[in-house]
Formats: structure tokens, sequence, C-alpha cells
């Protein structure tokens, strides 16, 4: 609630739920208005039959409390708790807070399990079934929306269950992406091309993981590519793991291997960033987090 960027939100919220108290007590009253005169209840003046009438006979005194105690309750709540537009109630109470709290004792209650995982080396730990069904978890509760359930990956996100990794599959190099994240950039190469040459260089770049393409733009391509895509690719395209540069002779392709989208890859260029995940998770749970990774295609 602290976080409105004026004043104005604050009251927008104040105002409302002040004349909502207001007018359920004003109600209340009202409605428990039909007070007995002379041990008789007030007529409302609707007869039928000629003599059936219809009374305003007043509210049970049980029911007629209840709707008092809520809004007594309520009043009180909102002078303990935030929801008041700015106020922060008298007990200071926050949803960061209690998350902050939940958190602590979460990892005062498992920190100890962490640890211990933490001193088995990555590739014993892939044999442990219960560190791995607890690696499977910290994956679908952090991972899974960019990598998918099953590890399969979407365009942009690399499958994970393949032997195709951009920065190394190794244990250590699978926790290195972890923990400090990966920044690859892929340069946009159609102002330096033309659409001719990025035509030309996709050619080629089909042609490399065996695939049918036109000889002769493809080998117009080979004299680009060497130019201008073997300092990252490699002269063999075989990429290179340090710049995170792909493999472009596996047909695997993170952003999909039609013509059409390796042509946009080259001309536009492509950006992807995997999230460092060191201070979110700490070292113990992506040491776990690792290993669960690297069982994944093996």
């Amino acid at each position: 609630m602290a976080d409105f960027t004026s004043n104005f939100w604050s009251w927008y919220i104040i105002i409302p739920v002040v004349a909502g108290f207001i007018f359920c007590l004003f109600l209340i009253i009202w409605m428990s208005g039909g007070t007995l005169s002379g041990g008789k209840a007030k007529p409302t003046g609707h007869i039928w039959d000629e003599d059936l009438q219809e009374l305003n006979n007043p509210l049970p005194g049980w029911w007629v409390n209840l709707f008092y105690i809520t809004i007594v309750f309520g009043a009180i709540y909102l002078v303990l708790y935030p929801g008041l537009g700015n106020y922060e109630g008298l007990l200071g109470w926050t949803s960061q807070g209690r998350y902050e709290k939940e958190v602590k004792a979460a990892d005062k209650r498992f920190s100890p399990i962490y640890k211990a995982y933490a001193q088995v080396n990555l590739r014993t730990l892939v044999h442990d079934a219960k560190a791995m069904k607890t690696g499977q978890r910290l994956f679908t509760n952090y991972c899974t929306v960019c990598h998918g359930s099953d590890a399969g990956g979407a365009p942009g996100f690399p499958n994970l269950t393949d032997s195709a990794w951009l920065y190394g599959g190794e244990p250590e190099q699978i926790k290195q992406s972890i923990m400090n994240g990966r920044a690859g950039v892929m340069p946009a190469w159609e102002p330096a091309l033309g659409a001719k040459g990025v035509h030309e260089v996709g050619e080629y770049v089909i042609s490399l993981s065996g695939r049918k393409v036109h000889i002769s733009a493809a080998e117009a391509g080979e004299k680009r590519f060497m130019a201008m895509c073997a300092a990252c690719h490699g002269k063999d395209g075989k990429g290179k793991i340090a710049l995170g540069a792909p493999n472009l002779t596996d047909n695997i392709w993170l952003y999909g291997g039609s013509q059409k989208t390796i042509n946009e890859s080259i001309a536009k260029g492509r950006g992807g960033k995997m999230p460092a995940h060191k201070d979110f998770l700490g070292a113990d749970k992506v040491h776990l987090l690792a290993a669960y990774i690297y069982s994944l295609s093996r």
C-alpha cells in the first residue's frame, strides 16, 4: 500500500472503505427500526385480502448484534493492519515481511539438507534418487516457466534434455550458468549483408547440418560466413562454448530451424538472457539444481 505513486490512489481506497462502513451501520439501524409500539409491530401499509397486513417486525436482537460485531471487528482490523491506502496499521504488518519470515523459517528447517547435498560431488549426486527428487521440485518451482515442465525448452529457451549445450554441458559448467546467468548476443547482420547476403549465409548455415540447399547460394554464403560468422561459430560452424555461440552442424536450433527463422536470426539478431540465481537460491540449492539438470541429459 505504501508504494502508491500519488495520494490520489490512497484516498481512492480510503473513501469507499469508510463510506462502506458508515452505510452498513446506517443500513442496520434502519432495518432494525421496526420497533414495537404498544406491543404491536408497525404496519407497512400493505394490505391483502381486506385484513391481511404486512408488519414491519424488527430484526432479531442476536442477528442485529452480529452485524454490529462484524463492523467493530472490521474497524479494529483496519486499525491494526494495512487496508486504508497508505496507512500501515499499528502492527506494521506487510506481505513482504510475512514472506521473509516464512522464508527464514523454511531456510532454518531445510538449509542443513541442502548443505549436506552441497558437499557431494555433482556427478555422484546424480545417482542419489532422493536428492534428484528434491532437485526436481526446485526445477519445477524455478525453471519450468522458461524451459517447460519436461525441460524440453521452447523457442529461445534451450532444451535441457539433449546433448546441445551453448555454454557446456559438464556439471560445473551447468552450475556456473545457473549461478551467474548467461547473456547471449547475436548481432543483426542485415545492414552489413543486405537481403541477398542474409539469404546466402542462411543457405550455407542450413547446409552445415546436411540439409538440401541451393548450391550456388550456399557457396556464396560460405565466403560471407568465413568473413563475418566464423569468429564466433568457428570455421567449421561447430560453435564456441566460451562465447555461447551455438553449434550450427547438429540441426538443433534454439529459435527454430526453418529457413525463414534462420534468416531472421541472421538479419535481426538474437538476444537471450539466463538470469543469475546465485543470490536468489543460494549456492547450496544451485548445486543440487545443477546436478538434477545434468541428469536430464544423461
